[in-house]
């Protein structure tokens, strides 16, 4: 089992280890923030640690920013054409999509200065993606579904059971 730990301000900052969290409870560098506790046994002492610990002092912790990637363009638009919806999974001319039959399209052609950006970037298909050719999606009369944007990335990622300490301070 692992602890949440909360910034001062009582914001999610990250999940860590038992022995990260007696660390700083030992240090007096945290305070408890609930009842339910774990228990961790040493060789001549039993400790009861909170599932939910808070800063004392309050950390600066950057945003973390999502670095462009092929593959993160795709994902972000869950293998959506930006241009005529058609998804991996869809059938087009008797066969189903698959991801291999999407590509990375630039809203602003590489070839008149576009860049590998969030915003300038979008998954396309082969049909849609050949018909816009180099040109904008206006010169082409193909209009966007959504606006492409930079993925959110400051969240904590969490799998398995959540314990109910945590959950109201997490959006779950």
């Amino acid at each position: 089992m692992t602890v949440l730990l909360l910034n001062a301000t009582y914001e999610p900052l990250a999940v860590i280890s038992r022995q990260r969290a007696l660390s700083l409870l030992m240090r007096g560098r945290v305070d408890v923030a609930t009842d339910q506790t774990i228990t961790v046994v040493g060789a001549s002492t039993t400790f009861k640690i909170p599932t939910v610990l808070r800063l004392r002092r309050y950390v600066n912790a950057p945003s973390r920013e999502a670095r462009w990637s092929r593959k993160g363009v795709l994902r972000r638009d869950g293998y959506r054409c930006i241009y005529c919806g058609v998804q991996a999974g869809d059938v087009r001319d008797g066969r189903v999509l698959s991801k291999e039959d999407f590509g990375v399209d630039h809203l602003i052609p590489r070839s008149r200065g576009g860049k590998n950006t969030w915003g300038n970037t979008a998954c396309a298909c082969a049909a849609c993606n050949h018909r816009k050719g180099g040109r904008t999606p206006h010169e082409a009369g193909m209009k966007l579904r959504w606006e492409p944007k930079t993925p959110r990335v400051n969240y904590l990622i969490l799998s398995g059971e959540i314990p109910e300490a945590w959950k109201i301070y997490l959006r779950v």
